[in-house]
Order: structure tokens, then C-alpha cells, then sequence
């Protein structure tokens, strides 16, 4: 990793980032595009306009498939090095929204696929020890079934079910809900950013939400 792009990841903030575009005071913001080719001729404050765009969308989305605030901080900054380091590979023929969270959709699967790997070992292992010790109540953590009186309360509970439903799905169709249903992403953007046919995108689509009802039953 250079040390361009830590300086720029750790140290871009709105002043920064204005110097990217000087003309945005005066006409319309310079287009991402622009900005990636003014990167490659060394402009260090194009790149920390790019970073200000889409560090925190991308950590959001990231956020929303990982489930950890920490990890989506670490796999956006991730993502904004890759890119720094492919910055010569990019052809503005392709829509660069889709390229980015090609990245970054690429980096969260790969997290989501070790953390299935860690679960599955040591679940292997727990079932191969000998258990003497009565396993803690603590580790339970039944739902609550009384119902909640405050507003407030219910509609905060009922987000936090739709996060946990969509958290529960396997990746293949947790990553294409997520684009479509909280991201807002078209079905073409999608299947750019998976790499699949627009017909598999909405499949799968469907089977999440699907899933999700069946999930989020009591909650309908």
C-alpha cells in the first residue's frame, strides 16, 4: 500500500476534497470520471475528492452486508486502496459507481465467506471436546415475547428484525436484496456489480424476498 493513498484515506476532509474540483464553485461538480483521469496524471486532491464521494456510501453498504461497524470501516478503506492501486487498469466505458461496489461487494463476500469458514471450525470443534460444565444461560438470548407499548420502541424493534433477517441470508441472496432493496440499485447496475445475467439478479431477488417475509412474518 502506498503511502499516497494512507495519507489521503486518513487525512481527507471537505476542505481537501473542494481543491479536487476548482471550477465546482462556479459550474457543476467535476464528474467521477474526470476526477479518476486528473488521479493518474499524480493529483493527489482529484483521488480525495473520490474518497469524499463514496467512503461513507460505501461503508454504509459494506455495513449493511457485514453487519460490523469495524469491519466495513477497514473493507472501505480497502476498497479506496484497490482502486488507487487499479487506477490505471480503469476504462471510463464502464459506469464507475458499478466498479467501485464491484470492489467493495467483492471485498464483503470475502469476509462473509471466512467468517462462515471460522464458524464452521469451530463449531467441528466443539463437538469434539468433552463437555463437564453445563453450557451458560448467557449464551441464550431468547426474544422477548411481550409485546412493545411505544411507538418508538416497535418501529426500532422491527428495523432491527429487518437487519437481522436480511443478516441471516446466504450471501447469494443477501448481497443482490441488499443492492436492489436498500441501496436502490437497478437491476442492470446489479448485474454488472455481481457479474451476472439480469435474469439470475432478479431470481435470486425474489427467493430474498421470499425469505425475508417468512423471516419477518410476525413483524407483516
Amino acid at each position: 500500500m502506498s503511502t499516497l493513498t494512507n495519507d489521503l484515506l486518513l487525512t481527507v476532509s471537505p476542505a481537501s476534497a473542494s481543491a479536487a474540483a476548482p471550477s465546482a464553485a462556479v459550474s457543476e461538480p467535476a464528474s467521477d470520471h474526470f476526477l479518476l483521469e486528473a488521479t493518474r496524471t499524480g493529483d493527489e486532491a482529484a483521488f480525495a475528492e473520490i474518497i469524499n464521494r463514496y467512503r461513507n456510501p460505501i461503508t454504509n453498504y459494506i455495513y449493511r452486508l457485514t453487519s460490523d461497524y469495524d469491519t466495513s470501516v477497514d473493507l472501505a478503506q480497502e476498497t479506496f486502496v484497490r482502486l488507487y492501486q487499479a487506477i490505471d487498469r480503469y476504462h471510463t466505458s464502464y459506469a464507475f459507481s458499478t466498479y467501485i461496489y464491484r470492489i467493495a461487494t467483492n471485498l464483503a463476500i470475502s469476509e462473509l465467506r471466512r467468517r462462515k469458514r471460522r464458524r464452521l471450525v469451530s463449531l467441528s470443534s466443539f463437538f469434539t471436546q468433552q463437555h463437564d460444565e453445563p453450557i451458560e444461560k448467557t449464551q441464550f438470548d431468547p426474544p422477548d415475547a411481550l409485546p412493545l407499548q411505544d411507538v418508538t420502541l416497535v418501529a426500532r424493534e422491527r428495523q432491527a428484525a429487518v437487519a437481522r433477517a436480511i443478516a441471516s441470508l446466504p450471501e447469494k441472496y443477501r448481497v443482490p436484496v441488499v443492492l436492489r432493496d436498500v441501496e436502490g440499485r437497478s437491476y442492470d447496475d446489479i448485474a454488472g456489480i455481481l457479474g451476472m445475467s439480469e435474469g439470475t439478479v432478479k431470481s435470486r431477488i425474489s427467493r430474498a424476498r421470499g425469505l425475508l417475509r417468512d423471516k419477518l412474518s410476525s413483524y407483516l
